[in-house]
């Protein structure tokens, strides 16, 4: 018998018989048109023109078992045959097969728990490929049916198969930039960092996920920008992250400055930075967040900062930066003291299989000194670091890998750093 082999694992031609390679069969010459049970040692003729069929192979078999099937009329491209692969592998994959070409013939043989059932024919056997993606690159572990590629640092994510439309040709993604750094402006009260854009496929049908070939996809995970010291003003913005086609940009620094200047908005970014206060005794500059979503992507990969207060000193404060969930809160001027504004918040991803938030924004600071009654902001749930205060001199960072930003400074130090970001790559390795 002869034919053209297809399954989900892929397709390739050539001439099969009963007994090559060592398979040893005997055909049921009585067609199946509906579900069956495979036994060992059989050829089994199958008619799917009535509709689709499954076939379930041996679930304890032996090696050397060997089982056939043909394409009793040629309906298997119209009605597939599904291989169901009852507890043991097909050519080494945790997944069905199915054969869905026309006049098709296939045998299979088993050979261990490794392999599982392999397909054996007299030509084109490497051409037959897995119906899931295969690859590697980053921390791997599994969820369910899925497999998750966690990068927390620059590297590589190596296709070697591109699986199949019977499997899965699509990955998700969440890819988080670094996030912006918190602002000092020498005589306190700067902003908080924009958190990194945060954009992702899962589980939003309206952005999908990618469609992967075989090749090698470059990883780039942005850092997280530089706390602003009283020379420097302003933090830095975070560093893009990359996966294929998807870009997601830096945070904004937050606002700052020096004692003599002028106030400085937050930088714009995949969030933005938190503006610095602005106090009567200078410019009348306005004091404003930077915008969030810059670039601009589709759904957003962030939101805008917090603006600066405008009283006088001590009462002044400075805005937070903004988060994924929520742009960064305003600044307020209480008496005595003022008030950071609150990061945005971040969002909440269940990519890994746990729901993790990530992408708050930085908290922004306060101009007050102890003990006047200053306080400054609370980070953005997502890893944003709070807003200095009074005379605090601790660097409240943004946390490592979750694109969080720096938090904003009361004049005592610097502002915090932000937080490095992350790429994570999820796909159905097995059925």
């Amino acid at each position: 018998m002869s034919g053209k082999v297809v399954d989900n694992l892929g397709r390739s031609s050539g001439t099969i018989k009963a007994g090559a390679s060592g398979a040893n069969v005997t055909y049921d010459t009585t067609e199946k048109t509906s579900n069956f049970n495979a036994e060992a040692g059989v050829g089994y003729l199958v008619d799917t023109s009535g509709g689709a069929i499954t076939a379930t192979l041996p679930a304890s078999p032996a090696g050397g078992d060997s089982i056939a099937f043909k394409d009793y009329k040629p309906s298997f491209g119209t009605n597939a045959l599904t291989i169901a692969r009852n507890g043991n592998k097909i050519q080494g994959n945790a997944s069905n097969s199915e054969i869905s070409t026309d006049r098709a013939s296939v045998v299979m043989v088993f050979v261990d728990s490794t392999e599982g059932w392999v397909f054996v024919e007299e030509s084109n056997v490497g051409d037959l490929r897995p119906p899931h993606i295969i690859a590697t690159g980053g921390t791997e572990t599994t969820s369910g049916d899925f497999k998750i590629h966690t990068f927390t640092g620059d590297g590589t994510f190596s296709v070697t198969n591109a699986g199949t439309s019977a499997g899965s040709t699509i990955v998700d993604y969440l890819v988080i930039a670094g996030s912006g750094g918190g602002g000092n402006t020498g005589t306190g009260g700067a902003g908080g960092g924009g958190a990194g854009g945060f954009r992702q496929s899962f589980p939003n049908p309206a952005t999908g996920g990618l469609s992967i070939s075989v090749q090698d996809y470059p990883i780039t995970v942005g850092a997280g920008g530089g706390g602003g010291a009283p020379s420097a003003g302003v933090g830095g913005s975070g560093g893009n992250s990359v996966f294929s086609s998807i870009t997601s940009a830096g945070g904004g620094g937050g606002g700052g400055g020096t004692p003599s200047g002028p106030p400085v908005k937050g930088a714009d970014g995949g969030s933005g930075g938190g503006s610095t206060a602005n106090a009567p005794s200078e410019p009348s500059t306005p004091s404003q967040g930077g915008s969030g979503n810059t670039p601009p992507v589709s759904p957003p990969q962030g939101n805008d900062g917090g603006n600066g207060s405008f009283a006088a000193t001590p009462d002044a404060a400075s805005g937070g930066g903004g988060g994924h969930g929520s742009a960064g809160a305003n600044a307020t001027s209480d008496n005595p003291g003022g008030h950071g504004g609150n990061g945005g918040n971040g969002t909440a991803s269940s990519i890994t299989g746990s729901s993790v938030t990530r992408a708050g924004g930085g908290a922004g600071g306060t101009r007050s000194p102890y003990p006047q009654g200053g306080r400054g902001g609370t980070g953005g749930p997502g890893g944003g670091g709070n807003g200095h205060q009074s005379q605090d001199n601790s660097p409240y960072q943004g946390q490592t890998n979750t694109g969080g930003g720096g938090g904003g400074d009361s004049a005592f130090g610097n502002g915090g750093g932000g937080g490095s970001g992350v790429v994570i790559i999820r796909y159905k390795y097995q059925n």
